[in-house]
């Protein structure tokens, strides 16, 4: 069996942050929620450590993550951002960010939130998830979608039983705690 994300964590700073302060712990905000699946699309086929040295300027580059900001922008955007050494310049990535704000308007405009939309569709199979995103959003595997609902609380797994964290997040009562 290997190492849980709780032990590996103290392997580096910024692990250890993220672990303790963002890991599993439930969002709401549509924003934050955007950010952590064009960040989890990011990381695929990368380290999450890479992920995690390049977030503050994924931040500057995607203007905080602002669904309609990001959902306006246009080829020069894109070559912008294609040209950023401080993100990660995969077009088929960039463009799956700049869609996927684009689908995230539509369900803030049919359910009032992404946040309402994930609670409309709990509690789901991983598989259900899966399929759901892969309908709904690009360039979503399974991997992505199940991360992100893990790292947003929507499905367990984010810390061991015996971490202390896992009793922060458990008194927030997140989504997997209430099926």
């Amino acid at each position: 069996m290997g190492v849980s994300y709780c032990e590996a964590a103290a392997s580096h700073p910024l692990h250890q942050r993220y672990h303790d302060t963002e890991y599993g712990f439930p969002l709401r905000d549509d924003a934050a929620l955007f950010e952590r699946l064009a960040l989890e699309i990011n990381q695929a086929g990368l380290s999450w450590l890479t992920i995690l040295k390049k977030k503050d300027r994924f931040h500057e580059a995607f203007d905080d993550f602002d669904l309609d900001r990001v959902a306006a922008y246009d080829e020069a955007d894109g070559a912008r951002l294609l040209a950023d050494p401080g993100i990660i310049r995969n077009r088929l990535k960039v463009q799956a960010v700049i869609e996927n704000a684009r689908r995230l308007q539509r369900i803030r405009d049919e359910h009032g939130s992404f946040a309402i939309w994930l609670d409309h569709h709990h509690p789901l199979p991983l598989a259900d998830w899966q399929r759901l995103f892969k309908r709904t959003f690009v360039f979503t595997g399974g991997e992505i979608v199940r991360e992100f609902l893990v790292s947003t609380g929507y499905l367990p797994g984010a810390h061991d039983e015996g971490c202390p964290i896992y009793h922060d997040i458990a008194a927030l009562r997140p989504p997997w705690m209430n099926p």
